[in-house]
């Protein structure tokens, strides 16, 4: 069932290198500026991956800026996850963080199990169709939750 957009949402997994920032940016492509979006990561050791760049960019989706951050890093930047209607967290490890930062917080912490594509594939086509199917599994979960894009 479409729900209204959120006024601001933050998609959270592991490192915030390929599936948050992907959704952050497959949000803002659909949605434009109807809601506030940004990403995090239980983590933020590693850069915004290739591939995730490439798969974006095929369905107009641009990544390549994106750094990534962690909650921790986050919240010594006085960035109040307080702030947000919704946390979208896209990894098990990233939905028990978000739970637990966010225990004392009156918002939603969504779970959509998004495959982890950084380690299926053995040949660049092959690792290229498995970050495309997370891409489109991200894609389905947004457009089934806010309806088909707005732009």
């Amino acid at each position: 069932m479409v729900q209204p957009l959120p006024q601001a949402v933050l998609f959270c997994c592991d490192h915030n290198a390929v599936r948050s920032p992907m959704a952050e940016g497959i949000m803002k492509h659909f949605y434009g500026t109807a809601t506030y979006v940004q990403s995090a990561g239980v983590h933020n050791d590693l850069e915004i991956d290739g591939f995730a760049i490439a798969v974006c960019k095929e369905i107009g989706v641009e990544v390549s800026r994106h750094r990534s951050r962690s909650f921790d890093e986050m919240q010594r930047l006085g960035d109040d996850l307080g702030s947000f209607d919704m946390i979208v967290a896209l990894s098990p490890a990233s939905q028990r963080r978000a739970l637990d930062l966010t225990r004392f917080y009156h918002l939603t912490v969504d779970y959509w199990p998004i495959m982890d594509p950084t380690a299926i594939g053995e040949t660049r086509e092959q690792k290229l169709n498995a970050y495309r199917q997370c891409r489109d599994q991200i894609i389905a979960h947004v457009t089934d939750r806010w309806g088909p894009p707005q732009r």
